[in-house]
């Protein structure tokens, strides 16, 4: 392999890949990049098992060829090199690809390509486009709620459904529980799967700024494209929470507040709650009390207006996943649904297209 390319296209191209690349050292050759250079193109890829991302960059290739060098070294050094074209030499009998740059050199070891995994081919996907927007912002808000316990895979997933027009996304941690519908413009492709709540961040990273994806499934693979990007990752095999029969058939309270103002008042006093200390809210007549308390470190008590009548109640929630299911509205007002103390509290939306379900913490005294 020998060929020329942009370094400043190199570099950016390597970043992104890069984020495929696997973060155990156990396995030498998932820290590599495979290098493939043929028609004018260099074609740039790495996978970690899980989830494999590839794209390419316009190249003068002299010699076509394929090798695996070390990732985050060849990231690392991109970024550095001191002229605006790069030379690639692989050359063979010395297991090495010699990068240069202006006057600068460097050569790098190799790895054998027989070893790096065989990636699943995304033209062999049958693909369906959809518009970017709809996509992320389901993406977005819901993905804080995926758990992040390795032995519970199901859980760190999100299960993507597409129903007719409207996309639904749901994801939990059994603490937790996020669910958003969103409408399409147009017929949506079929697709029900649990995909990892990692790859749609990374589409998410990918994605932001672009019109259109390209979604499809190929085997036991979802797969998207964007821009000459494609990200592949294995869906999860397992049964997905039915987040419907979660989900309370009615409450006892229902009360709209302001989302800014309530996530404001939340952010303060969680400074207080620390060391898995509860959030404790209180609901009033007319009035919402927000406080938290932390042995040796403080206490936090804030009141803000609220439209709540009948007889006090005070529930705890965590104070870290209060916040973030405000976080996850965009809605200048939230609706808060609640039954009592012990029983699970909603959060969604005037109407009704966001639900964040949030466990309870059993407060003392």
């Amino acid at each position: 392999m020998k060929l020329s390319c942009s370094r400043d296209d190199l570099a950016a191209r390597l970043a992104l890949v890069g984020r495929g690349l696997s973060t155990r050292g156990a396995v030498q050759i998932l820290s590599g990049v495979l290098l493939q250079a043929r028609e004018g193109e260099l074609e740039l890829a790495a996978t970690d098992m899980e989830l494999s991302l590839r794209t390419g960059l316009a190249a003068e290739i002299t010699v076509e060829g394929t090798v695996v060098v070390p990732g985050r070294l060849l990231i690392e050094l991109a970024r550095l090199l001191p002229d605006e074209r790069v030379k690639l030499e692989h050359r063979a009998e010395e297991s090495t690809v010699v990068v240069s740059s202006g006057h600068a050199e460097y050569r790098l070891r190799t790895y054998a390509v027989e070893d790096f995994p065989r990636l699943p081919d995304p033209s062999a996907a049958t693909l369906s486009r959809l518009e970017t927007g709809p996509l992320l912002e389901t993406i977005g808000r819901v993905s804080r709620a995926a758990g992040r316990d390795e032995s519970r895979p199901v859980l760190t997933g999100i299960l993507v459904r597409f129903e007719g027009t409207a996309l639904v996304m749901a994801a939990t941690d059994s603490y937790r529980l996020a669910v958003k519908e969103t409408p399409l413009a147009s017929p949506a492709p079929e697709l029900d799967a649990i995909v990892p709540a990692r790859a749609l961040d990374e589409v998410r990273r990918i994605a932001a700024g672009t019109d259109m994806v390209e979604l499809g499934t190929l085997d036991n693979h979802v797969v998207f494209g964007v821009d000459g990007a494609w990200l592949t990752t294995r869906r999860i095999d397992g049964q997905f929470p039915n987040y419907r029969q979660l989900l309370p058939e009615s409450f006892a309270h229902e009360v709209r507040l302001p989302r800014e103002e309530l996530l404001d008042v939340v952010r303060r006093a969680a400074v207080m709650a620390q060391r898995s200390s509860p959030l404790r809210l209180r609901f009033e007549e007319g009035e919402l009390i927000v406080s938290a308390q932390t042995q040796d470190v403080g206490e936090a008590r804030e009141q803000m207006p609220a439209a709540f009548t009948g007889e006090p109640l005070e529930i705890g929630f965590n104070a870290d996943y209060l916040r973030d299911g405000i976080e996850s509205l965009t809605d200048d007002e939230l609706v808060f649904k609640l039954i009592n103390p012990l029983r699970p509290g909603l959060i969604t939306t005037p109407t009704g297209d966001f639900w964040y379900l949030i466990m309870p913490i059993r407060l003392a005294g």
